[in-house]
């Protein structure tokens, strides 16, 4: 099968033949459920595809959609004039960089339409938008649809820059303001972006705007169903599971695992990420793939100065209207985390009206525990390939946990002294962010019929059940273990079981001591 990795243009996905998921049910919802929408999701979850299917629809061509769902919703397939409007296409570190990027898009339909582009002040953007929309309408006679892909791109290419993000503002709300002032001539707007148009201000006059991101019945419009990713792939995911000697069920286990599990709304189902998922059935392994790029150091810095940790961003409840917190100057990280696609609804309480929010899969808590490792790290990923050799040679071959606590020990010895918090509860959430860093099965805090355990870690043959104490000794940690009898919440699992308690220094602000049970 062709995948149709880094093509966003629906046209050639058809003509070409590659696997195509039909979205175009939805995409005839869309198109006649209102006149201005607005549609956020997280990088490389098929937006631009979307919008170029938008464009393909209403541009009449029917020949590309023969076999999709939508052509038999369509009966008339009348041809609109479309503008296109997409902001992926710069990079807007320099503000003569989105000047370039709006001549160059406005220039296009300037000569489309038989308009001459003004030689004398051609960066007043809305007076030459609004010339395109009122020309597209007089010589075809028919409405116009405008459709904005990737609307915030320069909002968040400027955020380390406060002068030349206001300046950036100010150009893009000016350039957008002939959408609320030719309502008269247009049939359909639809705007995407990572960011909800509110925070940035740029659509402040168009009051009109209905924004569908949290709506149930779009949820899927972008990214996989697991319904869509079986009947689409059944074929490719057996192939996967043969590469890596795998039965089906398992592969799919796997999947599951590394790239399910967002959520859009309150009663979305699980949505696979698309661009994880072509890449995995193509190389036919559960590699990462979104992630590549990692965290922007500035969210980590603000994460470290909130006191957010790994283990605080895997359970936060919070309200809606959280999300639409301002990003002009970002005080709060979790609308970022949220609107990044870091972070997902996991569960809706409709009583309180409040989300649940954490990670949505392996992949992306792997991945941004990557991130905080490299900002915890002096060494950088040296120290991760060390503990994670350390990690297989010690644990996952030889089963041996006084041999791996050492190499976890030096670690923590080349912590940096200014991201260190002198408690139980810093210790814990940096070891965590270790072992998900490592991609491994652990769960801290898992509770127990008489307390909760730090932090349990599995591997195929071994049980790990850890205790952390600060300022106390190695022998209290593990005397609670016992005590507490934590290993019987195991006791239906055949693996062995290991009691580790671990006590970390005031003074040295490192592992001071460990003790390890075996039963």
């Amino acid at each position: 099968m062709k995948y149709p990795i880094g093509i966003q243009t629906f046209e050639k996905v058809i003509e070409d033949g590659f696997s195509y998921v039909d979205k175009t049910g939805l995409v005839y919802q869309l198109a006649h459920y209102a006149q201005n929408l607005f549609l956020s999701r997280p990088r490389r979850f098929g937006k631009s595809l979307l919008v170029s299917t938008l464009q393909a629809y209403f541009e009449g061509k029917k020949e590309l959609f023969e076999g999709l769902a939508i052509e038999k919703l369509e009966n008339e397939w009348e041809t609109y004039p479309v503008i296109h409007i997409d902001m992926s296409c710069g990079k807007y570190y320099q503000l003569q960089n989105l000047h370039t990027t709006l001549h160059r898009i406005l220039s296009e339909y300037e000569r489309l339409y038989h308009i001459a582009t003004p030689t004398v002040n051609p960066d007043v953007y809305s007076s030459r938008l609004t010339n395109i929309i009122s020309a597209a309408r007089q010589q075809t006679g028919k409405k116009v649809v405008v459709l904005i892909d990737e609307y915030d791109c320069p909002m968040h290419d400027s955020v380390k820059d406060e002068n030349l993000q206001n300046q950036i503002r100010d150009i893009m709300r000016d350039f957008f303001s002939p959408l609320k002032q030719q309502d008269a001539n247009l049939r359909f707007v639809f705007i995407t972006g990572i960011s909800k148009f509110s925070q940035l201000s740029i659509f402040s006059e168009l009051n009109n705007l209905k924004i569908i991101t949290m709506k149930n019945e779009y949820a899927s419009v972008c990214g996989f169903t697991e319904e869509e990713l079986l009947v689409n792939y059944q074929e490719d995911i057996q192939e996967l599971a043969d590469e890596n000697e795998l039965t089906y069920d398992e592969a799919l286990a796997e999947l599951r695992y590394h790239y399910d599990g967002y959520h859009f709304s309150a009663k979305s189902p699980g949505i696979y990420n698309p661009f994880s998922i072509i890449n995995a059935l193509d190389d036919k392994e559960f590699n990462s793939y979104w992630f590549t790029s990692g965290t922007p150091t500035f969210l980590v810095e603000l994460l470290q100065n909130k006191g957010y940790d790994m283990l605080q961003l895997d359970d936060i409840w919070t309200s809606d209207k959280r999300f639409d917190a301002p990003t002009e100057k970002i005080s709060d990280p979790v609308p970022v985390l949220y609107q990044s696609g870091y972070l997902t609804i996991k569960e809706y309480d409709k009583k309180s009206k409040q989300y649940r929010l954490g990670f949505p899969n392996e992949e992306v808590r792997q991945g941004f525990s990557t991130s905080l490792f490299r900002y915890y790290s002096p060494d950088g990923m040296g120290n991760y390939d060390a503990l994670c050799r350390a990690y297989y040679d010690c644990l996952v071959r030889d089963g041996d946990m006084s041999a791996f606590l050492p190499h976890l020990k030096t670690f923590y010895d080349k912590f940096p002294y200014t991201l260190i918090n002198n408690n139980e509860r810093h210790y814990q959430a940096v070891l965590y962010t270790i072992f998900a860093m490592l991609g491994v099965d652990v769960t801290p805090e898992q509770p127990t019929s008489d307390g909760r355990i730090d932090m349990v870690l599995k591997t195929t043959d071994s049980i790990y059940i850890f205790e952390l104490k600060y300022k106390k000794d190695a022998a209290t940690a593990l005397a609670q273990i016992e005590d507490k009898k934590y290993a019987s919440a195991f006791a239906d699992d055949k693996r062995k079981k290991v009691l580790v308690g671990i006590n970390f220094s005031e003074d040295n602000r490192t592992i001071d001591e460990w003790k390890i049970n075996t039963l």
